[in-house]
């Protein structure tokens, strides 16, 4: 098994959702953490992760308990062969981390930044040789949803981004390439868009939080499930393809576009989103509600597995 051996530095949500996801694929996993109670915490997240990714089919290889906690960043890396970060993102941690994991790694090892809103140039200054370090970006939690963007730039080595794509697929995610960096890399910056245009809808009293997240789920979200934006428009004008769908709808998305909110998240905002969203909940509790969006998570995995 290629990266037979991995690491995973930072033990919260994320640290602990990567290395459920690498457990299942039936490699090892080294974690590093500075919260005390770190160990109990990831232990707990993976049992409850387990069944869920069993139900996916992801555990067939795998063991939950071939992992181990170490006392420092640099520990937790020896041997290990890919190298999964998920420290805070501020560039100081950032920086010091690689800088302790450095002189430790293996040579051919492969170290990847789950960074959401650093850019890979940014965090590059904490590396001597920054050859084998990339962005590997998921979408939360990464043993559900299957996206990774990976990165890297003109100081990443020959190859390096093949292999962590590579390392990525054997352990069950979709990957897509970066050409180039930008704020919120490619699917932050999707949403972020939807995100403003339904804020923008309900600020200005077009629709309730409720009705604009049902207008998502019930609409268009069930089709992006499937295709993308462009593929789906592509097929809605049938043998005419997108030529045809833009020829004929120009004028109309121009004028749509034209016509989008331009809104920020102040104080005023939050507080109507804040309470939209609560009454959206019913009483729901947190937990409540991600089991719900687990469930529904999973249920759709399951439908589509094996058509792609």
């Amino acid at each position: 098994m290629e990266f037979s051996h991995t690491a995973c530095l930072g033990g919260g949500t994320i640290g602990a959702s990567w290395a459920a996801l690498f457990l299942a694929s039936g490699r090892s996993v080294a974690v590093f953490d500075p919260d005390p109670d770190v160990e109990g915490k990831v232990r707990a997240y993976i049992e409850t992760a387990w069944p869920t990714m069993t139900e996916l089919g992801l555990t067939a290889q795998g063991a939950p308990d071939a992992i181990t906690f170490h006392s420092s960043a640099a520990q937790a890396v020896e041997g290990a062969a890919f190298v999964q970060e998920n420290v805070p993102e501020r560039l100081p941690i950032k920086h010091a981390t690689f800088a302790e994991i450095e002189p430790a790694l293996a040579p051919d090892a492969i170290v990847a930044s789950s960074a959401s809103g650093l850019t890979l140039s940014q965090m590059q200054p904490g590396w001597n040789d920054p050859a084998r370090f990339v962005l590997g970006h998921p979408f939360n939690p990464p043993h559900l949803i299957p996206l990774v963007e990976v990165l890297g730039n003109a100081r990443t080595a020959d190859g390096v981004v093949d292999a962590a794509e590579r390392f990525y697929q054997a352990v069950g995610k979709t990957t897509i390439r970066l050409h180039k960096e930008v704020p919120g890399h490619v699917a932050n910056r999707l949403q972020a868009a939807i995100w403003r245009e339904a804020i923008s809808l309900v600020v200005s009293g077009v629709a309730s939080v409720e009705d604009v997240d049902k207008a998502v789920w019930a609409g268009p979200g069930l089709r992006w499930a499937a295709m993308g934006p462009t593929m789906l428009f592509n097929l809605g004008a049938g043998e005419g393809g997108l030529q045809a769908f833009c020829d004929h709808f120009t004028d109309t998305f121009n004028g749509w576009w034209d016509d989008l909110g331009q809104v920020h998240l102040t104080d005023e905002v939050t507080r109507v989103l804040t309470q939209g969203v609560e009454a959206e909940a019913a009483g729901k509790s947190p937990a409540e509600l991600a089991r719900s969006r687990d469930a529904l998570i999973v249920a759709m995995q399951k439908s589509v597995a094996g058509l792609r």
